[in-house]
């Protein structure tokens, strides 16, 4: 679902939300609200790190993406991925309480 959008220079900024499917180094790829699926590549000077991409795919956390179109490319850029909502592992769930 695309969201939020301005233009900064030639380049128009868009948010999409949806959830991390795929990662392979700094390529990953977004499943969004109506399981479209889009690429992106993480942008060098983005607001986010390779190393952070796996964790998100494994959680299949909810996050917020601010991209641009990559001319000449077949994906998007991503400048920024933002955590939307939390989503706990069954492995980190609190034990219930006993009385």
């Amino acid at each position: 679902m695309a969201g939020h959008q301005k233009a900064i220079g030639k380049a128009e900024v868009r948010w999409m939300e949806g959830v991390i499917t795929i990662v392979q180094e700094g390529r990953f790829q977004l499943s969004d609200g109506r399981g479209v699926s889009h690429q992106f590549v993480l942008d060098r000077a983005a607001l986010a790190e390779t190393e952070q991409l796996r964790p998100l795919q494994s959680r299949q956390a909810r996050v917020r993406v601010k991209y641009t179109d990559a001319s000449g490319l077949i994906s998007l850029i991503a400048h920024r991925i933002e955590l939307l909502e939390p989503k706990f592992l069954a492995s980190e769930a609190m034990e219930p309480v006993r009385s």
